[in-house]
Order: C-alpha cells, then structure tokens, then sequence
C-alpha cells in the first residue's frame, strides 16, 4: 500500500474519509433536515455498495485509514449493515465508525457489531422526550435511548453522543447532558450550531462552546485530555471521577481547518473536501464509464489539489446548495 499521497496544496495529509451512503433519514431535525420541498436523489442517482466499496479500497491505497459512514441516517439504507461488513474486511483499513441518529440501533445493533464496527456517534440533543419530538419531528427518544444502552452493554466503545447546543432549545439542558458523563462511559460532544443551508433552528444568537464550557463548569474543572490517533476535531476534556468524556467542537467560534485531514464521498458519488464548500469532483461519471483504478486515483488527486485551506470566515454568508443531511455532517 502506498502511503500519504493523499497530501493537500498545505501539507495537510487526508487519511479520514467520510462516506455518505444515502441522503434519506427518518427524522426531520430542525437544524438538518427540516420539512421541505427538496427532492431526495433518486435511486439511480445513488452509488451502489459495490461501487463505493471500490472507491474505499481506491481512497485506502492511497493513504486513507479511517472511514467513517454516515448518511442522512446510513441505517434506513437497506443492506447497510452487510455493507459495513465488506468495508471493515478491507485491508489496510486501521478504523471503522458509524454516525446515527439511533432510532434503528437497537434492532441492528448484532449486525453491527458483528461486522466489526466497535465507534459509534450517536445523535442526542435532548434527554426530554417532548422536546426531542419537538427538534426531530418524531416520537422516538425512547427506542433511541434503548438502543444507546444496549449499544454499552454490548462493549462498544467510544460511544460518542453528539449535541448540537441552540440557545433557546437544549440551552437549559446543557449541565444534565454533561452530566451523563459521570454515570456512563461517554464521550459527550457539544457542537455549535453552523448557520448553513436551509434551516428552521433559531440562528440569530448562536450558543458557542466558550460559553457552554462556562456552563458546564458548574461541575467541576474540566481536565484536558490529549488527543489519540482517532481523534477528530473535538477538544477533549473530563471531569475529575467521571467514567466519561467532555467534548467541545466549535466550527464557528474556533474553526480547526488548519488540521483538517478529511475527505467526504457523498451518496451521489462527489468528492466532497470541505463540509462547507461546493467545491467536489465527481467520480461516479468515470466510475460508472469503467474506468481503471488508476483514473480513479487521479480524480481523488484532482479533488485533494483543490481543497481549500479554510472554511468563510462568517459562515452566515455562506451559500451552501445542500442540506446537512446529504452530506453527512
């Protein structure tokens, strides 16, 4: 396998690479997918599993070793958990995760372990069933919060859940979220709120981490902890005593593009190099052309050459064409 040619024009070498395998999802969260108009991708228009397989076998020899699948929400995709199977046999391929909203974990949470994923990112904004109605548009906390616990009695681990904090919504939940840390092994995640696309969320005054970090201190100092191999964006922290972690994701406040080391594969089959840029390469038209892997090499090249260094600074202006959902956060 040939390493690190996956290297950007900033000496950023891209070894993490999200896959998106399908834009659909169950819920209608108000800062992803909200009620709208906007038509999902049709069936044809959606890379097949065997196809997205060869893209990670591509993506893998050329340097990526951490994929992590995600959605819309990846288990309504019907065959996900067999798909997961075949992507964790390949070789040279060191991490596996998936992100879910957690509504059908617990019917497949077997499958999933079996196919040898042990990360899971589970959504969560709230531990209030009437409220989390209220921002996914459905009644499901309970199944969801089913399916987390069985997901810890099963060992996997980290279960990391994430929140995505907005004043006036889950604000004054922030130290009882916060709080599942010292009773279970989680890594719980706050996440500003990125003002982009098409939304319903209240966005006018953002709750940023320095501020839920304030918060959250109520219980005590937060203790920094170092980063691992795996690690993503997330500035790690934990309370003295805690079984679990703290963690804090600020793409508004504090953006971490001068670290950034992934790559997307979206349902659709762009290369997507940054979350909040239209800037992508589509390799599905090659692809489906029957082009050789070494053609399909040079595409996730071309994609890498023009990544760009950082996303706008004031994301408000931002035009971004895409809901969330299609893209996998």
């Amino acid at each position: 396998m040939q390493e690190h040619q996956l290297v950007d024009p900033y000496k950023r070498h891209l070894n993490y690479l999200r896959i998106s395998i399908t834009d659909r999802c169950n819920l209608r969260c108000v800062y992803c997918n909200p009620r709208s108009s906007k038509q999902k991708l049709r069936h044809k228009d959606v890379l097949r599993y065997e196809e997205i397989l060869r893209l990670a076998r591509i993506g893998v020899s050329l340097g990526i070793n951490k994929i992590r699948v995600t959605g819309g929400e990846p288990l309504v995709r019907k065959g996900c958990c067999d798909f997961l199977e075949h992507l964790a046999a390949i070789d040279g391929l060191k991490d596996i995760s998936l992100t879910t909203n957690g509504v059908l974990l617990k019917q497949n949470i077997d499958k999933i372990a079996s196919a040898g994923v042990k990360r899971l990112n589970i959504s969560l904004d709230t531990l209030n069933p009437e409220k989390y109605q209220q921002i996914t548009g459905h009644d499901v906390f309970k199944q969801v919060w089913e399916g987390i616990e069985l997901a810890l009695q099963k060992g996997f681990d980290p279960i990391k859940l994430n929140v995505v904090a907005i004043n006036g919504v889950n604000d004054d939940e922030l130290i009882q979220l916060a709080e599942l840390s010292f009773k279970y092994p989680f890594h719980i995640r706050f996440i500003e709120l990125m003002p982009i696309g098409t939304t319903s969320a209240p966005v006018a005054n953002p709750l940023l981490i320095p501020e839920i970090k304030k918060k959250i201190q109520i219980l005590g100092d937060l203790i920094p902890i170092q980063k691992d191999i795996n690690d993503g964006p997330a500035k790690r922290y934990k309370f003295k005593d805690a079984m679990g972690e703290i963690g804090f994701i600020s793409p508004v406040s504090k953006h971490f593009c001068k670290g950034c080391n992934r790559l997307r594969l979206t349902a659709d089959g762009h290369i997507l190099t940054c979350l909040l840029s239209d800037i992508c390469e589509d390799i599905k038209s090659p692809l489906r052309l029957g082009l050789l892997d070494n053609d399909l090499k040079t595409v996730f090249l071309k994609a890498v050459a023009r990544k760009p260094f950082q996303h706008p600074e004031n994301l408000t202006l931002l035009a971004q064409p895409e809901q969330m959902v299609s893209i996998g956060g």
